[in-house]
C-alpha cells in the first residue's frame, strides 16, 4: 500500500490524457477535477453522495467524486461529462429538453451513460433504478426519463446495423 502525507504530483488519467496535479491526500477527486484540472461538469452539490451532481466514472463505474479520494482515482481511467462529448445520451438530454436549470445534468448524463453502456436493453424499472442515485430539484424527472429512453433508441439501432 502506498502511503501519502503531504502535498504530492501525481498523474491522474482523466478524460483520455494523463494530467500531473499536485494534491494532498485528503483531498477529493471532485475538488480536484474543478479545482486543479478545470473541469467544472462535475458540481459540488451536497458533498456528502446523496444529490449525484458529482457523478463521474471511474474504470467505467459511476460513482459520486466527492466521496471518492483523488489518490484512489491514481492509475484508473476516470470519465466527467467533459469526456462523454458527443454520445448519444448527451444529444438525447438536449433533444429531449432533460434539464431545467442544469446543475444535476452532468450527473445524470455522466450516469445514463454508465447505465446504457452497462446494459443497453435496460428495462423501465432498471432505469428508473438508476436514475434514483441523482436528484433534480427543478423538473418531475418525465424529460430526464424521455432523454435516456430516447439514447437508448438511437443506441440500440447504431449498434444493429
Amino acid at each position: 500500500m502506498i502511503s501519502y502525507k503531504g502535498y504530492n504530483a501525481v498523474d491522474l488519467h482523466v478524460n483520455g490524457e494523463t494530467r500531473e496535479v499536485v494534491i494532498k491526500p485528503s483531498e477529493t477527486l471532485l475538488s480536484v477535477l474543478r479545482d486543479k484540472i478545470g473541469l467544472t461538469g462535475p458540481k459540488a452539490g451536497c458533498e456528502n453522495g446523496d444529490c449525484g451532481a458529482c457523478t463521474v466514472l471511474l474504470e467505467g463505474q459511476p460513482v459520486k467524486s466527492c466521496l471518492v479520494l483523488a489518490v484512489e482515482a491514481i492509475g484508473k481511467k476516470v470519465v466527467t461529462v467533459e469526456g462523454l462529448h458527443d454520445t448519444e445520451v448527451q444529444k438525447a438530454f438536449v433533444e429531449e429538453s432533460g434539464f431545467q436549470c442544469g446543475y444535476c445534468t452532468a450527473g445524470f448524463i455522466v450516469n445514463s451513460y454508465a447505465l446504457l453502456e452497462e446494459n443497453p436493453d435496460a428495462d423501465a424499472s432498471e432505469k428508473v433504478e438508476w436514475l434514483s442515485s441523482n436528484l433534480c430539484r427543478c423538473t418531475g424527472y418525465e424529460d430526464i426519463e424521455k432523454a435516456v429512453d430516447s439514447a437508448q433508441r438511437i443506441k440500440n439501432n447504431s449498434e444493429s446495423r
